[in-house]
């Protein structure tokens, strides 16, 4: 089974899904051994199917450091983290952990868009 860890050590994912915002950003790490990648993609793209059907999902895009890095990252967009909640917490997602490599850990994590004057927008 896959591990899921923090990656802020004040929030914990569970907390941030509760608090039912949005829209908001997943950000999503993962290390992935040498070795596992074809098997981690291959888990990542059948979640990301089921997401994909899900209500309140709007984009995913999963992106691979460069060199010899062991590092993945996806970031999805949902509408709110209720959508995102209700996806995550459904029985045949939460399954599909089984199929990942013991060895693969992800740091799943919350954001929401910022505004700054004169360069972004919330």
């Amino acid at each position: 089974m896959v591990k899921l860890e923090s990656l802020d050590p004040t929030t914990n994912f569970g907390d941030q899904l509760a608090q039912h915002t949005g829209p908001v950003v997943l950000v999503n790490m993962f290390t992935v051994p040498a070795g596992e990648e074809e098997l981690m993609l291959s888990c990542w793209q059948d979640d990301a199917k089921f997401m994909k059907a899900q209500p309140g999902y709007v984009s995913a895009q999963l992106h691979r450091g460069t060199g010899d890095s062991s590092l993945m990252l996806n970031i999805a967009v949902w509408e709110s983290s209720a959508a995102l909640q209700k996806a995550f917490s459904d029985p045949e997602f939460q399954s599909k952990h089984d199929r990942y490599p013991e060895s693969v850990v992800i740091y799943p994590h919350l954001f929401e868009k910022v505004a700054v004057d004169g360069i972004c927008i919330a």
